[in-house]
């Protein structure tokens, strides 16, 4: 697992780390936690990430997912659905279910875009589902979306 940060440039972050009420402070950075077991999937979102002045965190499963997300308390976690034992969709729920990560809002990102898959991901607790390939616009845009709560 590593971390990396870069000096934010704009974004939204919620005073008292709850996540109701984002505001635009200029210069303050969303920390996200990506969970993806593509390399090349993790690169492409950690780029996109820092690029925008976001603190990265990346879990290549879902089970180190819950446990980094329970660690660090991100501000959003990107979830990828296909990966090794614990799923995204088991992974999400877990974190819908605990007290201490159920504020924290996930973004379930992935190849599946079947229409049952999307209201499977919802009900384990998915603020927003998005379907691969993602643009950078529409990463920023549903993060902060779900980060203005």
């Amino acid at each position: 697992m590593c971390l990396a940060s870069l000096p934010l440039n704009n974004m939204y972050r919620e005073a008292g780390r709850h996540h109701a009420g984002y505001h635009h402070l200029g210069n303050t950075m969303a920390r996200i936690l990506i969970v993806d077991d593509s390399p090349t999937e993790m690169y492409k979102f950690t780029s996109i990430l820092e690029k925008h002045g976001h603190q990265v965190f990346k879990a290549e499963n879902g089970a180190d997912g819950v446990a980094l997300a329970r660690q660090e308390k991100p501000d959003a976690v990107l979830m990828d659905i296909v990966m090794p034992g614990l799923n995204g969709f088991q992974a999400t729920r877990q974190l819908s279910k605990d007290d201490s990560t159920r504020h924290i809002p996930v973004i379930m990102i992935t190849t599946k875009d079947q229409e049952t898959d999307k209201v499977w991901g919802t009900r384990q607790g998915a603020r927003d589902y998005l379907t691969k390939p993602v643009t950078e616009e529409t990463l920023i845009n549903t993060l902060n979306a779900v980060l203005a709560g």
